[in-house]
């Protein structure tokens, strides 16, 4: 029996024309009149939208119908050591990993096919690592930056080291970085170049003389070599903190309470001489260390207060004996000056009048003027 079918193909769409379960046609935009002559006949539709060919069992029926795909249809394979960048209209928009196979639509995009040869090295240039960067990235190259891109950014002052599968290979300076991770573990250890200070708190220590102290140690520091750094230590900052504590311990451990109080620049001085030349052999530069507290147990912090108030009064106490005596001397060597001098002593008299008469609300006067100054004071010419 013979009949016909239409079907209309959209713009944006592909029809695989199946017959009795075989490829037969790609049918084109537009009204297609199909005859039927008794066949089966079914029609599977393909979005453009998606530019890879994504239908069921893709590869196997490109491979059986070759000669009628390879018009529609772009195939992209990759060797073992490559992979291709994919652009359409221009715009990067797939990565095809090594050793595959992908089929593309022709149409409506401009298909376009970038090799890029892993044996050559795995650095991203700048310009591609551009592209791949962009924010507005489609989802299948999203997923493929994520799958196959390792992307790494050096601040500055910083120091980056590429280490690929645990080998390490290169210093990379500030800026942005990214290789291709297929098949391989790439990593970047980023390395702060800049001072950087570290905290020794809390402390509890013994000193010589078994007083327990609680004391805090500060340290500034630096990297010097990054790659020594992290080849000698899996934890170089902990490792520092641990030479930092066991030389303070040892410090205070060797030193009584009154030795420690009287110089700490001394005991600051012991501690980095202690631990500079093992920070070198980590890679790392120790610049100065200080002790910031010392903190004394509650009653011996008492017993230190009575002391230095003890020793404050004692001071006190040697001032005031000191001025007493001057002020004695000086009445002594006035007095000798009076002895020998009977108008000065008169004059000292009158003074002392003064002083007492200021003080007096009222004074009564006997004899006038005259007779108050013969009886009361009397110079002896």
């Amino acid at each position: 029996m013979i009949t016909y079918t239409n079907t209309v193909i959209a713009e944006h769409e592909r029809g695989l024309l199946f017959r009795d379960g075989r490829l037969d046609k790609v049918l084109t935009p537009g009204r297609n009149r199909l005859l039927s002559l008794g066949h089966e006949l079914r029609i599977q539709r393909c979005d453009l939208s998606d530019p890879v060919f994504s239908v069921m069992h893709a590869q196997l029926l490109f491979d059986s119908a070759a000669g009628l795909l390879e018009t529609h249809l772009h195939q992209v394979v990759t060797g073992n050591r490559q992979l291709a960048l994919v652009r359409y209209d221009g715009e990067l928009s797939d990565i095809v990993p090594p050793h595959c196979r992908r089929l593309y639509w022709r149409e409506p995009l401009r298909i376009e096919v970038e090799p890029v040869d892993l044996a050559e090295g795995l650095r991203i240039a700048d310009r591609l690592r551009a592209e791949l960067m962009r924010r507005d990235a489609p989802v299948r190259l999203s997923q493929a930056i994520a799958n196959y891109v390792h992307s790494a950014e050096v601040a500055d002052r910083h120091v980056g080291l590429l280490f690929i599968d645990g080998e390490y290979r290169e210093t990379l300076p500030p800026g942005g970085h990214a290789f291709w991770s297929i098949d391989r573990k790439v990593h970047v250890a980023v390395v702060d170049g800049r001072l950087q200070s570290m905290e020794v708190a809390g402390q509890e220590i013994l000193s010589r003389d078994k007083v327990s102290l609680r004391v805090n140690l500060s340290a500034t520091w630096q990297v010097e070599d990054a790659v020594h750094a992290l080849r000698e230590s899996s934890d170089y900052r902990e490792q520092l903190y641990r030479e930092l504590q066991f030389a303070l311990r040892k410090a205070i451990g060797t030193r009584t309470l009154d030795s420690l109080l009287a110089d700490r620049q001394q005991l600051d001085r012991t501690i980095h001489d202690a631990v500079a030349a093992r920070a070198k052999a980590l890679g790392l530069r120790l610049i100065g260390v200080g002790l910031k507290d010392i903190i004394l147990p509650g009653e011996m912090k008492a017993i230190l207060n009575q002391v230095v108030e003890a020793e404050k009064q004692a001071q006190a106490n040697v001032i005031r004996r000191r001025e007493e005596t001057a002020a004695t001397r000086s009445a002594l060597n006035t007095a000798k000056l009076m002895e020998s001098n009977p108008t000065l002593m008169r004059l000292k008299e009158l003074e002392t009048l003064e002083k007492v008469a200021d003080k007096v609300e009222r004074l009564t006067v006997f004899g006038g003027l005259e007779g108050m100054m013969r009886d009361s004071v009397r110079i002896d010419a």
